[in-house]
């Protein structure tokens, strides 16, 4: 009970001695910085162009998470097994 009224009393104290700082009017404001210049925008907005063999590799291509119909005949396998069917609840009766 006596640290209850001791933090209190400090609650109190502290929140006065701030009240008593912002009343005292000595406050500094911050100011923001100017704006940034912008570089002039171009009027065509067109994309940049494309060059082969950029950045992006191209090879090998990419391919489906499932095997094509000749592979599979040949015995392979999908990398992920088929999903399930979706479960549905048979017909409302109309009464």
């Amino acid at each position: 009970m006596l640290i209850a009224s001791v933090l209190l009393a400090a609650g109190f104290g502290v929140s006065i001695v701030s009240m008593a700082q912002l009343k005292a009017g000595d406050t500094q404001m911050a100011q923001a910085t100017q704006p940034l210049q912008s570089s002039p925008s171009t009027p065509n907005n067109a994309p940049a162009e494309s060059k082969p063999g950029g950045e992006r590799p191209t090879t090998p291509a990419p391919e489906p998470a499932h095997p094509d119909a000749k592979a599979q005949k040949d015995g392979a396998t999908a990398a992920l097994p088929p999903a399930p069917a979706e479960k549905t609840a048979p017909p409302i009766k109309e009464r």
